[in-house]
């Protein structure tokens, strides 16, 4: 049977996503990317709240639900067919996508330093589409999480540790978010400029690894599932006790440095959350309609698309209109949520379009 509160909590949580990168857009604490705030003391802008409840947990959330799923569909399909589904899915956007569609958003991308002008087209559109990798990190960080984890499966053949950890205590469970802070701890503290580094500090791949592979062993057993259901009231009491507190010590700083994030607040914070959202949707959520379908079938696509209408109608409101910052907020957060699943529902249409840029074969195939 399927778990409608998984498909729930993963369309859920892609548009937060949405509405996160609508906020980070405008930030003026210091995040890398967007085009800047409204005022330059990064003490007043309250709206940036919205980065220090949502960042620390919500994309640890989504790889530990896609390590769930993963494990459902390793149930159903060889080593060879999971993988030749995710490149399909996950690479080919994240890379032939790229020239083909994303190349826009990484012309907004550079356009207020115009690093690239005076060079031919040709060059300029191959540095824009490098450009316009944007929030596809998360998916080609989740094409090598499969990888390896077909790896993984194979030391585990027999299953015997997955299976051990069906058993799980509920103080064990809470314990697990020393990993989520372990993981944090491997991010580059002082990143060197001319380096790779601050690549690395965005893919964060030993920190999001961690609960791919919780997903998976942990989170995927039905006992466990049950327990977090139990335990979801406290768990988000105390996420909650917890995000007040991080908000209240660290705002004004860049709440995606590796400072921030590595913090024991911060790490006590987004594991706390990802229990309690877990726990909520199993109790609560555990249910479909019209809405929840179309969803889960396009949350995908829509989160490939979205963040160009961010880029495009964000820089043209801020820089070719005089309107308050609320109706900006307000427009922009409209479009993205209205606009997304109209151009994902346009290019699906498209055969070689939907191909290169959704990693979809058929148009009535998976979305």
């Amino acid at each position: 049977m399927r778990k409608h509160w998984i498909d729930n909590l993963r369309w859920t949580t892609v548009v937060l996503v949405l509405i996160y990168h609508v906020f980070y857009f405008y930030n003026n604490k210091g995040v890398f990317g967007g085009i800047g705030g409204f005022v330059d003391d990064p003490m007043k802008q309250p709206q940036d709240v919205v980065m220090y409840i949502l960042y620390p947990w919500f994309m640890m959330l989504l790889f530990l639900v896609a390590g769930i799923s993963a494990r459902y569909s390793l149930e159903k399909h060889s080593a060879k067919e999971f993988i030749k589904s995710r490149t399909l899915k996950l690479l080919v956007p994240s890379t032939i996508g790229l020239f083909l569609f994303h190349w826009m958003t990484g012309y907004f991308n550079t356009r207020i330093a115009n690093p690239f002008a005076g060079l031919p087209f040709i060059i300029r559109w191959l540095l824009y589409a490098v450009s316009g990798t944007g929030p596809l990190w998360f998916i080609q960080d989740l094409w090598l999480f499969s990888l390896l984890l077909v790896l993984v499966k194979k030391i585990d053949g027999r299953d015997r540790f997955c299976n051990w950890c069906s058993k799980t205590p509920s103080w064990m469970i809470i314990l697990l978010g020393l990993l989520v802070w372990i993981g944090s701890q491997a991010l580059i503290m002082h990143p060197r400029v001319e380096s790779a580094d601050g690549l690395y500090n965005l893919y964060k791949p030993l920190t999001y690894f961690i609960p791919f592979l919780l997903g998976y062993f942990v989170f995927s057993h039905d006992a466990v599932q049950e327990k977090v259901e139990k335990m979801h009231i406290p768990m988000l009491i105390f996420a909650v006790i917890a995000c007040v507190a991080l908000i209240w010590t660290g705002w004004g700083e860049d709440n995606t440095s590796p400072q921030f994030l590595s913090g024991w607040l911060n790490c006590l914070y987004a594991w706390l959350m990802i229990l309690a959202m877990l726990g909520c949707f199993k109790a609560r959520f555990d249910n479909t309609n019209k809405f929840a379908t179309y969803m889960t079938q396009s949350s995908f696509g829509i989160y490939i698309v979205h963040y160009l209408i961010i880029a495009g109608l964000g820089t043209v409101l801020k820089e070719y209109t005089v309107l308050a910052p609320w109706a900006i907020y307000s427009i922009l957060l409209v479009a993205v949520l209205l606009f997304s699943p109209a151009l994902y529902e346009f290019m699906r249409r498209i055969p070689f379009v939907r191909w290169c840029v959704l990693g979809i074969k058929k148009e009535n195939g998976s979305r």
